[in-house]
């Protein structure tokens, strides 16, 4: 990525007339300052910024970087490379970031899984949370997702809460001696019909019923508003639990201010409640190419916390 480049996007997303930017010199360009870091731990992710910053992730994270971003997320890590992996980390940890979650498990969108109870589902699962700690290690993340999977139909619902729970006791057992975390994320029943995991209330009963500070909830803001709306007091409900936030307007899951959703109201109570972990930003750009990505660092922009 050319640092002109990454400088011309910045004074653009803080509002800055072209003319500052428009021709430095070699002394100015590589003095040049990065954007003011955002006050809230947003996480873009590998092709957010693609088309500025080109197709290798590290680039992008660089990118993110002198726009002011201090987390990453990265969903697909475990589909990495052992030496890509490390590479990320040891970047983040150069550019003062924070690496955000990736999925833990193997997730069956289709047939039930985790609701089964023992046997090769659990015992598939158990292996993957193994396999994750050792990824955790290269790129330095501490939380990692982690979908239960379809419901069992066959099975009356607290018999598949039981089996759930026991799979992430032990689950968690794995993750405790590493100061690891698994997020679970409940996911909205449009998008994703027929899975176990779909309300913050229930996410906070099964990490309850866990009692492991290696297990809890991943509240995606964009997955909880079509499920069941009600946002700022189903946090405040589920709170204790809560660990991870990520982001997504709706309709669309495109970046804030682009539905109905008011993340400058949402985000500013999470804030004052003393959340300071990351808020991954999962969803897509409302517009293609640059102008889109310059949209959703104006958006970010917005919506970020005035530091007081």
């Amino acid at each position: 990525m050319k640092r002109r480049h990454a400088i011309k996007l910045t004074g653009a997303a803080l509002g800055l007339s072209p003319l500052a930017f428009a021709c430095p010199s070699p002394q100015e360009e590589e003095a040049a300052p990065a954007a003011p870091p955002f006050t809230l731990a947003f996480a873009p992710h590998d092709g957010m910024f693609r088309a500025s910053a080109g197709p290798d992730v590290l680039d992008q994270i660089n990118y993110a970087a002198d726009l002011g971003f201090h987390a990453w997320e990265d969903n697909g890590m475990p589909k990495r490379d052992a030496a890509m992996q490390t590479k990320i980390g040891e970047l983040l940890t150069k550019r003062g970031m924070t690496m955000g979650v990736f999925v833990a498990n193997t997730i069956n969108w289709t047939e039930p899984t985790l609701t089964n109870g023992a046997g090769e589902h659990r015992d598939a699962f158990l292996k993957d949370i193994e396999a994750a700690v050792e990824v955790a290690k290269r790129c330095n993340a501490k939380h990692m997702t982690v979908v239960p999977g379809f419901v069992q139909l066959r099975l009356e619902p607290f018999y598949q809460m039981a089996n759930v729970v026991e799979t992430l006791k032990r689950g968690a057992a794995i993750l405790e001696p590493h100061d690891l975390v698994m997020v679970l994320e409940p996911l909205n029943y449009r998008d994703h019909p027929g899975l176990f995991l779909t309300k913050a209330a229930q996410a906070y009963a099964v990490c309850q019923a866990v009692g492991s500070p290696s297990c809890k909830i991943l509240f995606d803001i964009y997955h909880q508003q079509i499920q069941e709306g009600n946002l700022i007091p189903n946090i405040d409900a589920a709170w204790e639990e809560i660990a991870y936030f990520q982001i997504g307007d709706n309709p669309g899951r495109k970046e804030p201010t682009t539905g109905e959703i008011n993340y400058s109201r949402v985000l500013e109570h999470i804030h004052e409640k003393g959340f300071t972990g990351v808020y991954g930003m999962e969803h897509g750009n409302s517009l293609e190419g640059e102008a889109g990505e310059q949209a959703v660092i104006e958006a970010y922009r917005k919506v970020d916390i005035v530091a007081k």
